[in-house]
């Protein structure tokens, strides 16, 4: 009982953060909102000139949404983790009863709370503008929604340890991991298309099996459980791994004093 109130003593701070600041807010919606107004426009343009796409219609709006879903968990997680190096805050949670693992949970929930801030407004302009609701998808847009979620989740505790052991300096890969994979991670075109050898590599992630998982509903009206499968396995992959180096890499910083340089 007293571990799940640490973990909401945690959320209840980032929630005042976020109520006491409209720009963060605003910022959470704005970014979703941009990208499925700007592929929404391409969309139409291609559903004129593409029978394919025609017959998958709303498929880019989709992967767009989706896309965001695994964008703002990464980032909602390694912000929040942030939040509390810039206020300068993480040695005081060192000395605190909060436990490592009840921190990552609390993050991770509050990954959750700016993923869907951000990506349910742009949803729901898609139906106004485009007449393409993602809800359509029915049960597995839960399943996508998760897996992307927890795949966000992974790295951003790969971002957070990584920030823990070489400080504020690589605060730039908060933004850059994830765009180091959207090539590989087959969100506006099939695997196939890739070269053999990164084939092997988008494979190997769960994004990939989430967005051709999303495609087969869209195009061929097909659920694939196999590839939801992968892309859970794999999922449970990039969390465990996440969570040991950033549970590693706080219980260096603690022994080592870095707690209380890494907000320098």
């Amino acid at each position: 009982m007293k571990a799940v109130r640490r973990v909401a003593a945690m959320i209840l701070r980032h929630l005042y953060l976020l109520r006491s600041s409209w720009p963060r807010v605003f910022e959470l919606m704005y970014w979703p909102t941009i990208q499925m107004v700007l592929w929404g426009f391409i969309t139409l343009f291609l559903l004129q000139h593409s029978s394919l796409i025609a017959r998958a219609t709303g498929v880019l709006v989709s992967a767009v949404l989706l896309w965001d879903v695994l964008f703002r968990g990464q980032l909602g997680f390694t912000l929040s983790f942030l939040e509390e190096i810039w206020s300068r805050n993480l040695a005081n949670l060192a000395v605190s009863p909060l436990r490592p693992v009840e921190l990552l949970l609390a993050l991770m929930t509050m990954s959750l709370l700016r993923t869907l801030i951000g990506v349910l407004p742009a949803a729901g302009l898609a139906i106004v503008f485009y007449q393409v609701s993602i809800f359509e998808l029915g049960l597995p847009l839960v399943a996508f929604f998760a897996c992307l979620l927890v795949m966000g989740w992974g790295l951003g505790m790969m971002v957070s340890a990584l920030i823990l052991r070489v400080g504020q300096g690589a605060e730039s890969v908060a933004w850059l991991a994830i765009f180091l994979l959207a090539p590989v991670s087959a969100v506006y075109y099939p695997v196939d298309i890739l070269p053999q050898a990164l084939r092997i590599v988008a494979w190997g992630l769960p994004t990939a099996a989430t967005f051709e998982g999303m495609r087969a509903i869209l195009i061929d009206g097909q659920f694939r459980p196999d590839l939801l499968l992968r892309a859970v396995l794999l999922d449970g992959v990039f969390l465990a791994l996440g969570a040991g180096l950033f549970l590693w890499s706080w219980r260096v910083a603690r022994r080592r004093g870095l707690l209380l340089q890494v907000g320098e």
